[in-house]
């Protein structure tokens, strides 16, 4: 038996912890086994990894670098906690996988697609469905400014986060199958409600 593999994506702001963690609460309800998780990050190694790349002045790594820091990460979460989790028939929630690495580096940071295709073919593996999350950018940097202790990213200005959006909004774009856009504005409990219609639409959920 052989879990699912949901991936949440969106730039800084747009909601992506507090959803990851209903849509968690909401399946486990629902009787699923369920692992939240995140990135960079998600096991050992891996947060050890997340602190060089979140960490610093806006311009610590080269594009290059960066990238290759957070799929050296990701190869751990996947190799340490996704692939055992979905092989033993748990759902598996990630807050970011590779469509972060497109945004933020290879569309951000200009490193381009061809870096993140290869480095994420290494993987070999996909997400189930992936929900992007999305609002302006703008208001996205407002909000996460009200969490305190802005990140690497969150300082990188707003040309680069436009950048972000407009890349979310092509691999959503590029990628039907595998992706639904989500309007990230109203209520947590309206983004909730879009997020269940997303997976109910899918067949994912009854």
């Amino acid at each position: 038996m052989t879990g699912r593999f949901i991936t949440f994506e969106g730039g800084d702001g747009v909601g992506k912890t507090l959803q990851t963690r209903r849509l968690t609460e909401t399946l486990t309800a629902r009787g699923q086994r369920v692992l939240l998780t995140r990135e960079p990050g998600g096991a050992p190694g891996a947060e050890d990894i997340r602190e060089l790349i979140v960490t610093g002045d806006p311009g610590r790594w080269s594009p290059l670098a960066e990238a290759m820091l957070v799929f050296a990460a990701r190869a751990e979460h996947v190799a340490r906690t996704i692939r055992p989790a979905l092989d033993a028939g748990t759902w598996v929630i990630c807050d970011r996988f590779t469509d972060s690495s497109m945004a933020y580096q290879g569309y951000g940071r200009g490193l381009g697609e061809g870096p993140i295709h290869t480095l994420h073919g290494l993987l070999g593996i996909d997400p189930d469905l992936t929900l992007v999350l999305d609002i302006d950018e703008k208001t996205g940097l407002e909000r996460a400014s009200l969490r305190g202790g802005a990140d690497r990213f969150e300082r990188m200005g707003a040309e680069f986060h436009n950048r972000v959006r407009t890349a979310f909004h092509d691999i959503a774009r590029a990628n039907p199958d595998r992706c639904t856009l989500i309007d990230a504005t109203g209520t947590p409990d309206d983004v909730h409600a879009r997020i269940l219609a997303a997976l109910t639409e899918r067949g994912l959920l009854a």
